[in-house]
């Protein structure tokens, strides 16, 4: 919320600096003597202040600012005043420690506290204090009670506001994202004649990048080219805000117009005191007249080219490059109005610049498309290369023989090479965003071109560009090129490398490389959580405990993802399809308390996700009590949130009272829902159909049928396996099969679960009709089999003691679990029969491997074996086995058919 000063003393301001002029004019002589010096490099305002010994109050400033560091404010309020008791002829310079102090905190109260001392004192304010005044309003938030200061000096005859000032308030708006106050602050300047300099545009762009406002940018770029020459640093920054926004095509163009300048020479960086780089050449501002206003900001009240921009609402996107690659790098053909920074290069190396090309070079920057040309232009010859970019001959022989640039160290500063260098990465790591990979390698092969060494940074920024189009193949060829030049890859590099190995559920090299992220305060939890993710995935919770080990190593703060992961993995103990018992709902009680109160230490709440996953552990566990008391706890947590969240919380538990035969339980919880009005879905139905199964009770799946239809959701094969089921339950075979007609009838492709809910009825009261007949229909439908339909139709045949049609049936179930399709298995019939017929324990071996990724195809192969090993011969074409033409003369003639067969 806004914080207001008293204002009412603004106001006398003009009065009270005209009636002490006087005095000043009088102490002159004595405040050149006892001042201090001091420089204004920056919108911050930072200075360095040189006090003489003889400085009245310094001891007392020194108290002042140690009692405000320290949090006595009554003390430095003391002392405060006491300086004004005990020092009668004060002057500006011995409160510009105190003012200095409250700007850099900031602490905009005690600023005016020391104001209003000055005011009783009747001491003149000189500039020093004016900029540290404003600066700590603005840096407090105090927007419009520094504005009023800046316009209070505008309204005075005797001092005016300079443009350090105004670039002060406007850093204050863009840290506070305050568009209202930039667009006062900017027609005050206009009303004050008081021009813009590159600092002024740097503000105006980081309000527009905070906006995500790329129009803005646009044209804040414009007018800065029209009537302004920027410099390498300058140009740095608006690189930057394209690449923040996504306009990946102006960032280039921009970028490619500083390679033209570096190399011409024109412009030169420097360090300054406190490290940062800044251009050698003045800063002078843009010169301000009536008639340069009237252009660009238009009529009186129209509030500039930057109030049509904040308020444009359309205008605020990403700008993120929206077609195909094809169509992204369509125009390289198109001649670009860019100089050829190459070109220029080889002439300003002999010195035969023409006058002409000088003011091709100079002349502002057109953005547009177009100048992707430029990268086909310099990177001509750099991707036959390409090939021997990653190889072991290193990465620093790529400037082509007789190019003339491996002199180009020696033209450019090393500082100007810096910037470009800093600018080439903001550009490729936008790549990495945008999934851009081919310009990404463009950009990293001019970079060399160029003879920009690649730094840790780049090669940081170009990984990510490689991860997200070629993949972590190539990206870890390029790390290992860096390391071939002793350049060691960055934790974040690692950690993305990590991220992509986790994606492709390699765990070996993804927690090999989490091995090599350096220890230190850094947040890489997002490569933990991936690993995390893939040990969820491969179910692996061994290989998540010493993630966990090395996250806290790292001191690496666990966020809600993680939880939300740590109750997948560890609430249940049991193993998937294993039924819990009293020994394991203690154990995973334990583990959900320790995970519960580590949030708690973390201060992390739970999530919908997070939450959701604890309560299908409870009810993997059959902890009922458990499951509906972590019910209510959702209901008081996530009671606000969207309904869709709350439907699927209350699905989890419904279907775990399901599984745990707790039908009454669920139907009232049902009923609770109705009355909270929580709206059921189409999985809501399909649980509580399956509900009825249990109690027997089709008249009570037909309501709920009917409610669902009614609620707009259509019956799937879920709903048609339910109401099976609950036919089968009263030994319904015909009613069964009028069903799964009807499913057919809808269009409702039948499943392996649904089939197998008919032969398990059928197995249980020995209708081998029954089993022949779902079998025929299964392959008519091209369902495949899984191991429980093979289980159900042996089982049966050997109760009645059909041992070789047992085998038979096997055989043929076997070969269409690997495929319908005969073609196939002639195909691979020489593979399948060494794995089949193989005794070795190479073939064992094979077949684990098999069962990794395909457990349908290894437990087939596994059945074919062991009819191999009891003496049955192997068949590979289960369509002409006598028992397959059997089923197909009997059942196979038509659905109806098959259906009267049946009665």
């Amino acid at each position: 919320m806004h914080r207001s000063l008293p204002r009412a003393s603004l106001w006398l301001l003009a009065d009270s600096r005209h009636t002490s002029k006087l005095k000043e004019n009088a102490r002159s002589n004595v405040s050149g003597r006892m001042g201090f010096s001091g420089r204004f490099t920056n919108s911050e305002g930072y200075s360095n202040f040189i006090f003489r010994e003889k400085l009245v109050g310094r001891s007392l400033q020194v108290q002042i600012v140690n009692a405000l560091r320290s949090g006595q404010r009554d003390q430095a309020s003391a002392l405060l005043s006491n300086l004004g008791r005990v020092y009668d002829s004060l002057r500006a310079e011995d409160f510009v420690f105190v003012l200095d102090y409250c700007a850099r905190s900031p602490d905009p109260l005690f600023v005016l506290e020391t104001w209003r001392l000055m005011e009783e004192k009747t001491i003149v304010l000189n500039r020093k204090c004016w900029i540290f005044i404003i600066r700590a309003l603005s840096k407090g938030g105090y927007l419009e009670e520094a504005l009023q200061w800046l316009t209070s000096l505008g309204g005075s005859h005797h001092s005016s506001p300079s443009l350090c000032m105004y670039n002060i308030f406007l850093n204050g708006c863009t840290k506070m994202q305050s568009v209202t106050h930039t667009l006062r602050c900017l027609k005050l300047m206009e009303d004050q004649l008081m021009g813009k300099s590159e600092i002024t545009y740097w503000e105006l762009l980081q309000l527009a990048v905070r906006e995500q406002n790329l129009s803005a940018v646009h044209e804040i770029w414009k007018d800065c080219n029209k009537y302004y020459s920027p410099s390498i640093i300058c140009m740095r920054k608006f690189v930057w805000s394209f690449t923040k926004l996504g306009d990946l095509v102006s960032a280039y163009d921009a970028l490619q117009h500083m390679v033209a300048l570096a190399f011409r020479g024109s412009f030169s960086v420097r360090a300054s005191a406190d490290g940062r780089f800044q251009s050698s050449r003045l800063n002078i501002p843009i010169p301000s007249n009536g008639e340069f206003y009237f252009k660009t900001y238009g009529t009186e009240g129209s509030g500039g080219f930057v109030t049509s921009l904040f308020e444009d609402s359309s205008m605020k996107t990403g700008g993120q490059i929206q077609s195909g690659k094809e169509e992204k790098h369509s125009h390289l053909v198109t001649p670009s109005p860019m100089p050829n920074a190459m070109e220029f290069i080889f002439s300003a190396t002999v010195g035969n610049t023409s006058p002409a090309d000088e003011e091709r070079y100079c002349r502002p920057l057109q953005i547009g498309p177009s100048a992707f040309a430029l990268a086909r232009e310099i990177g001509n010859g750099c991707f036959a290369a390409k090939q021997e970019l990653f190889t072991d001959s290193g990465m620093g022989t790529m400037l082509p023989e007789g190019s003339g640039h491996s002199s180009s160290k020696d033209i450019v500063p090393i500082p100007v090479m810096r910037v470009l260098r800093w600018s080439f990465n903001d550009v490729i790591l936008a790549c990495a965003r945008s999934r851009d990979c081919e310009l990404a390698e463009q950009l990293f092969l001019q970079m060399q071109n160029l003879g920009l060494e690649p730094s840790q940074c780049t090669y940081d920024c170009f990984v990510k560009a490689v991860l997200s189009e070629i993949g972590v193949t190539y990206a870890m060829k390029v790390v290992k090129a860096m390391e071939k030049r002793n350049l060691k890859p960055y934790g974040t590099t690692l950690a993305a490398l990590s991220v992509g190995y986790s994606k492709i559920l390699e765990l070996d090299l993804a927690e090999a490389l989490l091995d090599q992220i350096p220890e230190g305060p850094k947040n890489y939890i997002h490569p933990f959580n991936a690993l995390l993710v893939a040990c969820d995935v491969m179910d692996q919770p061994e290989r998540a405990v010493r993630v966990l080990a090395k996250m806290k190593s790292l001191k690496i703060k666990s966020d809600i993802r993680t939880y939300e992961l740590l109750f997948s993995l560890f609430g249940n103990v049991n193993a998937p399809y294993e039924k819990g018992n009293m020994l394991s709902k203690v154990d995973a009680a334990k583990r959900i308390h320790a995970i519960e109160m580590d949030m708690m230490k973390n201060g992390v709440q739970h999530s919908c996700l997070s939450m959701e996953n604890l309560l299908r552990a409870l009810g993997a566990e059959g902890m009922i009590r458990e499951l509906i008391q972590y019910l209510h706890v959702a209901e008081n947590l996530f009671g606000h949130i969207s309904t869709y969240k709350g439907t699927v919380m209350y699905n989890t538990v419904l279907h775990a009272l399901i599984e745990s035969n707790e039908s009454h339980t669920a139907a009232e919880l049902f009923r609770n829902m109705k009355l909270c009005e929580m709206p059921p879905n189409a999985g809501t139905y399909n649980i509580m159909i399956d509900c009825c199964s249990i109690i027997r009770c089709y008249k009570s799946a037909c309501s709920l049928v009917s409610m669902m239809l009614r609620d707009g959701f259509s019956p799937n094969v879920c709903t048609y396996t339910s109401l099976i089921k609950i036919v089968l339950a009263n030994e319904d075979f015909n009613k069964a099969l009028q069903l799964l007609d009807k499913a057919s009838a809808e269009a409702i492709q039948p499943d392996v679960p649904l089939f197998n809910t008919i032969l398990l009825e059928a197995y249980q009261k020995g209708r081998i009709d029954m089993i022949e007949l779902i079998i025929e229909r299964m392959h008519e439908e091209k369902v495949q089999p899984d191991p429980t339909t093979c289980s159900y139709a042996f089982s049966a045949y050997v109760e009645c003691g059909l041992f070789t049609t047992a085998m038979e049936a096997l055989q043929v179930l076997s070969m269409r679990m690997i495929s319908e399709d005969e073609r196939v298995l002639q195909e691979k019939r020489t593979d399948f029969e060494y794995l089949v017929l193989n005794e070795g324990p190479e073939g064992e071996s094979q077949i684990i491997e098999i069962f990794k990724q395909s457990e349908h195809l290894a437990a087939a192969i596994l059945y074919l074996r062991w009819c191999a090993i009891v003496g049955f011969s192997i068949s590979w074409s289960p369509n002409e086995s006598i028992w397959a033409r059997r089923l197909s003369s009997c059942y196979g003639s038509s659905k109806g058919s098959t259906r009267s067969s049946s009665q």
